[in-house]
C-alpha cells in the first residue's frame, strides 16, 4: 500500500520567467490555457502547483512516464487518470488503485493520495471574515455545521480560536466530500465531526477524528488531521473504495504521515514538456497583481 503527503508554499513562490514557461509547457494545454484564466497571481500559481503535484504523483508512484499520462476531471470537479496503466496477464495480481486529490488555499497547495481507498484533501487558512465580525459571519454559516459541531467551535474562548476550530471542522467536512465526489448538492448537516482532545501540532498527523453520518458513526472512514504551520489546517480523509464494500480501514493503513514541503525542483524533478514554449503565458502571468487589495493588506499588515 503506497501513501503519499505533499504540500508546496505557493505564497512564498515568486517563479523566474524560465520557471514558469517551463511549468506551463509541462501541463495539458487545456489546463495552462485554464491556469491562464485567473485574474490574480496568487490563483494561478496555486492552481499551477496543483498539476504538477498531481503529475508528479502519477509519474513517481504509479511508474507511468510524464508524457503518457492523461488527466481528467469528473462532472464535480474531482481529478482522475484518465488512461491507467495496464497491467500484463503475467505480472501477478492487479495492484489496489490509487486515489488523490489536491487543494490550496491560503499560502498551500497540498496533494494526498492512497492506495486502495478512497481519498479526499482539504486545507484551510485561519483567517478573519472580511465584511463582517466573527459573530456575525458565523451566524451567516450557521447551517453549516450542527448543534454540537458549533459547541465545539464557540467553546475555544478567544475569536482567533473560535476560528480556528471553524476553520478545522470545515477542512473535514471539504475533505469528506472531495473524497466521496458529491460537490455542492450535499447536505453538510449530514455529517458531523467529534474531534479529538489531543492537541494539533506541525509535528504528528493525528486520526482520532470520528464522524458521524445521519447521526451514526462511521467505522469506514479515517481523518486525519496536521497543522503546515500555525494558520494552516490539513484534513485528509480516507474511505472504502468502491470495489472495497464494507472493508473496515483501520486495521490495514500504515500509520499517518506528516506532509513533506516540497520546493519548486522537486516538483519538476521528474517533469517533460508537453507543448512548444508560448512566452505569452508568461507576459499574461506578469501583468496579474498578486491577490486581492484587501488580502494584500491582510498579508502586509501581519
Amino acid at each position: 500500500m503506497g501513501s503519499v503527503r505533499w504540500a508546496f508554499r505557493c505564497g512564498s513562490w515568486t517563479p523566474t520567467r524560465s520557471d514558469w514557461l517551463f511549468a506551463a509547457r509541462c501541463i495539458q494545454r487545456e489546463e495552462k490555457d485554464r491556469i491562464g484564466q485567473f485574474v490574480f497571481a496568487k490563483d494561478a500559481k496555486s492552481a499551477m502547483a496543483g498539476r504538477l503535484l498531481l503529475r508528479k504523483c502519477v509519474c513517481e508512484r504509479m511508474g507511468i512516464p510524464w508524457s503518457e499520462i492523461r488527466l481528467e476531471r469528473s462532472p464535480r470537479g474531482k481529478p482522475y487518470l484518465a488512461a491507467p496503466l495496464k497491467v500484463s496477464p503475467d505480472s501477478g495480481p492487479e495492484p489496489p488503485a490509487w486515489s488523490f486529490n489536491v487543494s490550496h488555499q491560503g499560502d498551500y497547495a497540498v496533494l494526498a493520495a492512497e492506495q486502495g481507498v478512497q481519498v479526499g484533501v482539504d486545507i484551510m487558512k485561519t483567517t478573519m471574515p472580511g465584511s463582517s465580525s466573527v459573530p456575525e459571519f458565523f451566524r451567516i454559516m450557521t447551517r453549516q455545521f450542527t448543534a454540537y459541531e458549533w459547541t465545539a467551535i464557540q467553546s475555544g474562548g478567544l475569536e482567533h480560536q473560535q476560528l480556528a476550530a471553524f476553520y478545522r471542522h470545515w477542512a473535514l467536512k471539504e475533505s469528506f466530500i472531495k473524497a466521496i465526489g458529491t460537490g455542492l448538492g450535499f447536505n453538510l448537516q449530514r455529517v458531523e465531526f467529534h474531534l479529538s482532545s489531543e492537541l494539533l501540532t506541525h509535528k504528528h498527523a493525528l486520526r482520532q477524528t470520528k464522524m458521524h453520518l445521519d447521526e451514526e458513526e462511521e467505522e469506514d472512514w479515517v481523518f486525519e488531521e496536521s497543522l503546515l504551520d500555525t494558520d494552516h489546517h490539513v484534513a485528509v480523509a480516507l474511505g472504502p473504495a468502491d470495489n472495497a464494500g464494507s472493508a473496515r480501514l483501520r486495521p490495514s493503513l500504515p500509520p499517518p504521515t506528516s506532509f513533506t514541503l516540497l520546493s519548486f525542483r522537486d516538483l519538476i524533478a521528474s517533469a517533460s514538456p508537453l507543448t512548444e514554449e508560448d512566452p505569452a503565458c508568461w507576459d499574461s502571468f506578469k501583468m496579474k497583481a498578486e491577490a486581492p487589495q484587501r488580502q494584500r493588506e491582510t498579508h502586509a499588515s501581519k
